[in-house]
């Protein structure tokens, strides 16, 4: 654990904090699941810490319960007399090739669309099965993105280690900080209890990572508009993910709906974004774009597989890295399984949130200091090279959830009433807590 947060404290530049750790043992895997939800957790909390040390002179302490960043790690959302919808496709998952093991990820209709392209309709998995088990695995990788979609064959760790795509991302930081050009004054409107006031948030991002990451600022004060494409949703992770956020859709391949864009963009003081490295560029709204419009912008913005290499354009998700990078193999090999064997939760997407939150707040502090914004870059294959790197975790199992995980107040959702897990970080008189309900995508107007 020390080990792993001395790392990040390293490449966020963030000084050791007053810090303690409680409660006991680990989520069951290959890898120290528990250790990198603690630390990237942790490393948030530092951040703040530091920016209320340099605003106010005070350092204020932090604590983080193993058992509850385990949880949260999964889902934080306990609904009463409800169900989340399924998080997966029906026919989204790993299938036996004819050399190896593949997984297709089919979640958004379009990326279903390209896997049916390449191997015709499928009406279940056993269907989809016969016609992946024809072809070998890296043949149809290649021919799913190619049509626009989602694969990843399995890999080891050793393959990846070879491959130009993990080479590029060993060779990265975990996060790469940019500096900005052109100043601009800023006057800190926070407080020890709400240390975000006043920050306008500008969330470009979907499931999962940038999504905690919003969620982690809204939960400090930051005003919070997510934006989606108008056909966009993801009823799996809504509830979870929509905590303290206003929802609202543009198409931004519309004039009328780019002028409400450029607007919001232009009185953001955080930008945060997963498309493409290559997609905003697209759009007209590149990283040189938004610098120009926005003087002391902060810009965070992540991917899957890295900012350089032949796979840095390439669509992903966490369980298609952990299959590239080797993590599916281990856990097979670790569990004596005959399958691809994951992290037991969407760990990669975690902790990245986590840590591009604590990267936002930091470039915060350094704004508040010097008025110049900044940029930071990470991506989900350097965070699995972190997990990878630290080895395996604690045997000792977590003590089962029970109702005294749960806070008392009753979350007024639109799918009906909820509990929240308590919240895992304790920052010494700055509650992380939420004014705003979970909501449906596109409930809101695209204002601030």
């Amino acid at each position: 654990m020390t080990d792993l947060l001395t790392s990040i404290q390293a490449e966020l530049g963030l000084p050791l904090t007053p810090l303690t750790f409680t409660s006991s043992g680990a989520l069951p895997s290959a890898f120290a699941v528990t250790d990198l939800a603690c630390a990237s957790i942790a490393a948030a909390g530092q951040a703040v810490s530091e920016l209320l040390h340099q605003q106010t002179g005070r350092l204020p302490g932090l604590e983080v319960d193993r058992r509850l960043a385990s949880f949260w790690f999964s889902s934080s959302i306990r609904p009463l007399g409800w169900k989340v919808p399924p998080l997966w496709d029906p026919i989204a998952g790993d299938y036996a090739t004819k050399d190896g093991w593949i997984r297709l990820h089919t979640n958004a209709p379009h990326h279903r669309a390209a896997a049916e392209a390449v191997l015709g309709a499928c009406i279940d998995r056993k269907s989809m099965a016969a016609k992946v088990a024809q072809w070998a695995r890296t043949d149809l990788e290649q021919a799913v993105v190619d049509a626009g979609g989602c694969a990843a064959e399995m890999r080891t760790w050793e393959q990846w280690q070879a491959h130009p795509q993990g080479l590029a991302v060993n060779a990265e930081p975990l996060v790469q900080f940019s500096a900005g050009h052109t100043p601009q004054n800023t006057i800190w409107q926070g407080s020890v209890a709400r240390p975000l006031a006043g920050i306008k948030v500008l969330d470009l991002t979907r499931v999962l990572a940038g999504p905690v990451a919003s969620r982690f600022l809204a939960g400090l004060g930051a005003d919070v508009l997510r934006i989606d494409p108008p056909s966009w949703n993801e009823p799996g992770v809504v509830p979870e993910m929509t905590l303290g956020k206003r929802c609202a859709r543009l198409d931004l391949h519309d004039q009328t709906d780019r002028q409400v864009f450029e607007s919001l963009l232009k009185d953001a003081d955080i930008v945060l974004h997963g498309y493409r490295a290559d997609a905003l560029e697209r759009l007209g709204y590149g990283a040189a774009e938004r610098q120009q419009r926005i003087p002391g912008l902060i810009d965070v913005c992540l991917n899957a597989y890295g900012w350089s290499g032949p796979w840095q354009n390439r669509r992903g998700f966490d369980s298609l890295v952990q299959m590239s990078s080797g993590i599916a193999h281990a856990g097979m090999l670790s569990q004596q399984a005959d399958k691809p064997t994951p992290l037991p939760l969407q760990a990669l997407d975690h902790a990245t949130g986590y840590l591009m939150a604590a990267s936002a707040i930091r470039l915060l502090a350094e704004r508040l200091n010097n008025g110049l914004g900044g940029s930071a870059r990470l991506s989900l294959a350097r965070t699995a090279k972190l997990l990878i790197d630290q080895g395996p975790g604690s045997a000792e199992p977590l003590r089962a959830e029970d109702e005294q995980d749960q806070g008392m107040l009753v979350e007024q959702t639109p799918w009906g009433p909820a509990h929240r897990l308590h919240v895992p970080l304790k920052i010494t008189g700055t509650p992380v807590q939420w004014t705003l309900a979970a909501s449906e995508l596109g409930s809101h107007r695209a204002q601030w």
